[in-house]
C-alpha cells in the first residue's frame, strides 16, 4: 500500500539548481514534509498496529488514518473523519484519489453531501455501455418505459405511458423516414430531430418515467434494465435543458427511496453528479441533488424526502442542531422555488443573486430565512395544479383539496413533519391545503405530534371564503373549462364553506398564533382582465391580525428586499411564535 507523486522532471545540470529560488523552495518543502510527518505520527498513535507493517510514508500516513477512521464502528468517529476529509484544502490530487477509490459509499455519500467537500473527492461515472446498433437514446428510452409494468398503476401513469409510447413511435418512424412523417404530426416531429437535438419525446417519457418511479417494485424494474446509466447518457447529454435534467434527478431522488438500491445507484456514478449539482447556483438543480443525497444519507438523516419534498436548509450536513421547522405551501399554478423569489427579479438580478444574497435572491426563504434562522429546518413543497382541465397535465387527474391535502400529508410525515415544534406558510390556495391537512391530522391519533407541535400559521393572501377567479372562467379562454381547483375556491363552494367551519371549530381551543396577509392591487391575468383575486373580506379568518399590501397576488408572498415589510413581518412573527422554542 504505497502512494507516489509524480512530478516534472529538472535540469541536472548544477549551476540551474542553486539559484535563490531553488534553494527557497527546497527548504519551504522540508518543513512543508516535517510539518505533515510531525502531524502523520501523532495520529498515528492510535492505530499504531494497523500501520506498523505497511509502507506508508509518514506524510501519508493522515489520508490513510482518515480512511481507516471512515470505517471505525463507532459512528461518532465516522462523522468525524468525513468532516475533516471535507476540510482538507491542502492536499495533493493523488490524496483526494486516495479517498476516491478506497471509500465505502457511506463515505462518499457523507463527502457529497458536506459543503465544503473538494470534487476532487469523486471519480468521473464509469463509462456508459454503447448504444444498440441502429439504436437512439430516445428509443433505448421508451424501450425502458415500455418493460415497466402496467398492471397496479393508476389512470395518470397509464396515460403519461401511452402518450409517451405513442408520440415516441411517431417520432422514430419520422426519424427513420418512414411513410408516416409526410401525414398527420410527422412533419414538425422530423423538422425537430435536426442540428440540435428535441427534448419533446424524451419529456413525454420521462414524466411517465417519473410516475413510476414512485412505485418502488418499479424501481427495481428501472434499474434492472439499466435505467440508472441511460438516465445519466440522457442527463449528459441535455445539460443546458433544465426540464428533462429535472426530470430525471426526480426519478434518481425516488429511486434513492429504496435503500436496497444505493449501492447501484453509488456505483453507477449518480453521487459524483449529484455532489456537482449540489454546487450549482441554480436553486432547483441544487435542491433536487440535495434531496437525492439526503434520501441517500441514512448515516445522519432518518427522514426521507419524496417527490415534491425539498428542503432548502440546510441542504448539507450541519453541527447546527435543528430546533424547529418552517413549511413553505405554494398555491394554484405556484412551485416550490418560483412562488417565494424575490420581486421582480430579472436576470440581470439573478446574476448579482449568487454575488450578494443578502440583496438578492431567487429563493427569500433559502437565503434570507436559513441566514436569519439557521436552526429551522426549511422545507418547500411542490404539487401540480392547473387553471383548466384543458391545460392539465393529466385530463384524468382531477385532484380536490382534500385528495391533495392526504398525499401532501403523508408525504410531509414521511419526511419527519410533526416531530419538531412548526410554522406553517402558505400563498393562495396552499392556506386551503394546510387547513384541510390540520383538520383531517386532528381526526387521526397517530398525527397528534403533527398538531401538538404546530406553533403557528401565515397565510398570504389566502381565500378562506372563495375567490372572483372562477367567476371570469366565460371571459378568459384558459378558464373556459375551469378545473377542478379553480371550482373549489369559488365563493358558493360548499367544500369551502365546509373546511372553514371545520378548521374553526378545530381551533377554537388550540393555541394557534395566526398572521395573515392580503393584496390590495389587481393581478392583471392575460392582457385584457384585472382581477382582484382575493379581496380582503376573502382573506380575513377571523383568527389572528390581517394585514393589507399594497401589492398584486403574485407579489404578496414577493418581498422586494430584505428589508421590506413583508419579510420583516414575517421573520418577526417566525421569532416571535418560536422564541421558547429557539431557546431550548
Amino acid at each position: 500500500m504505497k502512494s507516489y507523486v509524480y512530478v516534472n522532471t529538472v535540469s541536472l545540470d548544477n549551476r540551474e539548481n542553486h539559484g535563490i529560488i531553488y534553494q527557497a523552495r527546497k527548504e519551504l518543502h522540508k518543513i512543508v514534509r516535517k510539518l505533515l510527518a510531525t502531524s502523520a505520527k501523532i495520529l498515528r498513535n492510535p492505530f499504531a498496529d494497523t500501520f506498523s507493517t505497511v509502507d506508508v510514508e509518514d506524510h501519508e500516513c493522515t489520508v490513510w488514518l482518515l480512511l481507516r477512521k471512515s470505517m471505525s464502528a463507532d459512528k461518532a468517529a465516522r462523522l468525524q473523519a468525513v468532516q475533516e476529509m471535507s476540510q482538507a484544502h491542502h492536499w495533493q490530487d493523488y490524496q483526494y484519489r486516495i479517498i476516491a477509490q478506497a471509500c465505502d459509499l457511506r463515505t462518499l455519500i457523507g463527502l457529497a453531501r458536506s459543503k465544503e467537500s473538494d470534487l476532487r473527492f469523486f471519480l468521473p461515472p464509469p463509462p456508459l455501455p454503447s448504444l444498440k446498433e441502429d439504436s437512439s437514446v430516445e428509443e433505448e428510452l421508451r424501450h425502458l418505459l415500455a418493460s415497466l409494468p402496467q398492471t397496479e398503476v393508476d389512470e395518470c401513469i397509464q396515460y403519461f405511458t401511452s402518450l409517451a409510447l405513442s408520440e415516441s413511435s411517431q417520432s422514430l418512424a419520422a426519424q427513420k423516414g418512414g411513410l408516416w412523417c409526410f401525414g398527420g404530426n410527422g412533419l414538425p416531429y422530423a423538422e425537430s430531430f435536426g442540428k440540435v437535438p428535441s427534448a419533446t419525446v424524451e419529456m413525454f417519457c420521462l414524466e411517465a418515467i417519473v410516475k413510476h418511479s414512485e412505485i418502488p417494485t418499479h424501481c427495481d424494474k428501472i434499474e434492472a434494465n439499466g435505467g440508472l446509466q441511460l438516465l445519466q447518457r440522457l442527463y449528459q447529454l441535455y445539460k443546458d435543458c433544465p426540464k428533462v435534467q429535472r426530470n430525471i434527478m426526480r426519478v434518481i431522488g425516488n429511486m434513492a427511496l429504496n435503500e436496497h438500491l444505493h449501492p447501484a445507484i453509488v456505483h453507477s456514478g449518480w453521487v459524483s453528479l449529484m455532489a456537482e449539482a449540489m454546487k450549482s447556483q441554480q436553486i432547483m438543480e441544487a435542491s433536487h441533488a440535495a434531496r437525492t443525497l439526503a434520501n441517500l444519507d441514512r448515516e445522519t438523516v432518518q427522514e426521507k424526502y419524496q417527490d415534491g419534498v425539498y428542503v432548502l436548509h440546510p441542504q448539507c450536513r450541519t453541527s447546527q442542531p435543528i430546533k424547529a421547522d418552517v413549511l413553505f405551501i405554494h398555491g394554484l399554478m405556484g412551485a416550490a422555488f418560483r412562488t417565494w423569489r424575490q420581486q421582480d427579479l430579472d436576470e440581470v438580478l439573478m446574476e448579482k443573486a449568487s454575488e450578494d444574497e443578502d440583496r438578492y435572491t431567487t429563493c427569500w426563504p433559502k437565503t434570507w430565512l436559513a441566514r436569519d434562522c439557521p436552526a429551522l429546518r426549511i422545507i418547500s413543497v411542490e404539487y401540480d395544479t392547473s387553471l383548466s382541465d384543458w391545460r392539465a397535465r393529466c385530463p384524468m387527474e382531477r385532484k380536490s383539496i382534500a385528495f391533495r391535502s392526504s398525499e401532501l400529508l403523508r408525504k410531509l410525515r414521511a419526511a419527519g413533519v410533526g416531530d419538531r415544534p412548526m410554522i406553517w406558510v402558505s400563498h393562495s390556495m396552499g392556506g386551503l391545503l394546510v387547513k384541510k391537512m390540520l383538520v383531517e391530522a386532528s381526526k387521526k391519533p397517530e398525527m397528534s405530534t403533527l398538531i401538538n407541535n404546530t406553533r403557528g400559521m401565515i397565510f398570504y393572501s389566502v381565500p378562506h371564503h372563495g375567490s372572483h377567479l372562477a367567476e371570469y372562467s366565460v371571459n378568459y379562454r384558459y378558464l373556459l373549462f375551469p378545473s377542478l381547483e379553480v371550482k373549489e375556491l369559488s365563493k358558493d363552494s360548499p367544500a369551502l364553506k365546509a373546511l372553514q367551519n371545520d378548521f374553526l371549530e378545530f381551533a377554537k381551543d388550540k393555541n394557534f398564533q395566526v398572521l395573515n396577509f392580503v393584496e390590495t392591487l389587481p393581478t392583471c391575468i392575460g392582457s385584457m382582465i384585472k382581477l382582484h383575486v382575493v379581496p380582503v373580506e376573502s382573506a380575513d379568518l377571523g383568527i389572528g391580525e390581517l394585514i393589507p399590501v399594497d401589492v398584486n397576488h403574485l407579489n404578496i408572498c414577493k418581498p422586494k428586499t430584505k428589508d421590506a415589510f413583508l419579510y420583516q413581518r414575517t421573520l418577526q412573527f417566525i421569532h416571535e411564535t418560536l422564541a421558547k422554542d429557539l431557546e431550548n
